[in-house]
């Protein structure tokens, strides 16, 4: 195994991708076709994750409650982000479901894509290709929604993404 260097932003979407299927049966490469990633790149961030704990040791299986302690204690720290300019993309954070549902806001975060439907303030995703890969996958999508809301929402808009994440994270061990 290579030296590991660190974790990378799209680690994190990968885990979340493999959330995501909900137990499914997987390979590396459909992760790597559905996230827009190449394989290889997909199996260097496995190795990474499985360095760091957060994932087990054949590569199969996520910690949850590990990932979810970096999501809480670490995500906006080490991957922070500020809202930049008005674009057309599509929404995040507290701007897009489950959110959207619960916190009111005349101010939209968005994803930069030129096929988005929304404009808003840019937020920069943890891979360039999330917003293609979100269109195709719900679950993937709303994980990702929730995880901006961590890195830059309000007080109150991380508290209600970290519950939402503590449940959907629950109901997966529960199945």
């Amino acid at each position: 195994m290579k030296k590991h260097n660190g974790m990378r932003p799209h680690d994190v979407v990968i885990l979340l991708k493999i959330i995501a299927l909900d137990n499914e049966n997987w390979m590396m490469k459909d992760i790597a076709n559905t996230l827009y990633i190449s394989s290889s790149e997909v199996s260097e961030s496995l190795n990474r994750s499985a360095w760091a704990g957060l994932i087990t040791s054949d590569k199969r299986s996520v910690f949850k409650s590990a990932l979810f302690d970096f999501i809480i204690h670490g995500l906006k720290y080490v991957y922070p982000q500020k809202p930049g300019a008005m674009v057309r993309g599509i929404k995040t954070a507290h701007s897009a479901p489950p959110l959207s549902f619960e916190i009111l806001s005349n101010q939209n975060y968005v994803w930069p894509y030129a096929e988005g439907d929304s404009k808003g303030f840019a937020i920069e995703p943890l891979h360039p290709n999330v917003p293609k890969a979100c269109l195709e996958d719900p679950k993937l999508y709303e994980l990702l929604a929730l995880l901006d809301a961590v890195r830059v929402g309000t007080t109150r808009e991380q508290n209600v993404a970290i519950n939402e994440l503590k449940n959907r994270f629950q109901e997966i061990d529960n199945k």
